[in-house]
């Protein structure tokens, strides 16, 4: 018996492709195996960010309580209410996975909703592209789209290097 478990067929990420499509929005119920909890000061306008902005939807909500917004299967987000002002986004933060017909839509729609609260897209040593987003309560979220590896590239041979390589085709 081997302890290695291939779960690709469980995730709802598509394999990396200029053209890859994104996952519908996800609204059954399950036993969340991650989520990230952010507080915000005003339910209604973090919930109005994430929805319109970052493209999640409200799967529900408790008014004055919390509000579980979700857009992928296991990209959960549960909005609460804070306890004191946040003033500065965290030196951490929350990666959620994308597609790369998403990110100018990501950034678009961020900006329109708040201007100045993105950074990038940024293309990093581990292909991928990434957007980083500070929301209205100083979340610092990233998303974070893989790019199709191109076997002759920079990134290839970096990875290569690290015993990271392609499938082969």
């Amino acid at each position: 018996m081997s302890d290695y478990y291939d779960a690709f067929e469980v995730s709802p990420v598509p394999d990396p492709a200029v053209d890859a499509v994104p996952p519908e929005v996800f609204r059954g119920i399950y036993g969340m195996p991650m989520f990230v909890t952010i507080p915000t000061p005003d339910l209604a306008a973090s919930a109005d960010f994430w929805v319109h902005g970052l493209g999640f939807i409200d799967l529900f909500s408790i008014p004055g309580q919390v509000t579980h917004l979700r857009r992928w299967a296991f990209q959960d987000v549960l909005l609460v209410p804070a306890t004191s002002e946040v003033t500065s986004a965290p030196a951490t933060g929350v990666s959620f996975a994308c597609v790369l017909s998403e990110v100018d839509r990501i950034i678009e729609a961020c900006e329109a909703q708040q201007p100045g609260c993105t950074e990038g897209p940024t293309h990093t040593p581990w292909n991928t592209v990434d957007v980083e987003v500070v929301t209205p309560e100083k979340a610092r979220v990233i998303f974070t789209a893989a790019k199709p590896l191109d076997p002759a590239s920079q990134e290839a041979r970096d990875l290569a290097a690290v015993g990271i390589t392609a499938p082969k085709s």
